[in-house]
């Protein structure tokens, strides 16, 4: 089994529009071969010194451990927050087959356009 390669990234944003742009930007330059949309979710954080309340979409992207640091500077020129939650996960364990896609869909970090 393929291992220690691959993470899931974990991001909110403010509306589908932005979900759904921000997912094709990725997929069409193979950053990450997945992209789920997760709506409806209802957030309460701290903000400027007082709790917000807002109605937000998970973006859960699959990819390769080493792209997470060209997906975060994407991500952060795509996204309309001032600070955005992008989280990364790494997959200790999944299908092999699964995590064979994900290397197949996505671009080696040497083949990235610079």
């Amino acid at each position: 089994m393929v291992k220690n390669m691959f993470v899931s990234i974990y991001t909110t944003v403010p509306d589908m529009e932005t979900a759904k742009k921000m997912a094709k930007v990725l997929l069409e330059e193979r950053l990450v071969a997945c992209a789920n949309i997760i709506p409806n979710v209802h957030s309460l954080y701290w903000w400027e010194g007082k709790i917000e309340e807002d109605t937000e979409l998970i973006v859960l992207l699959k990819t390769r451990e080493s792209l997470v640091h060209i997906i975060m500077e994407k991500i952060k020129r795509l996204h309309p927050y001032d600070v955005p939650a992008i989280l990364v996960f790494k997959i200790e364990k999944g299908l092999n087959a699964y995590l064979e896609w994900i290397k197949a869909e996505t671009l080696p970090p040497d083949k990235f356009p610079s």
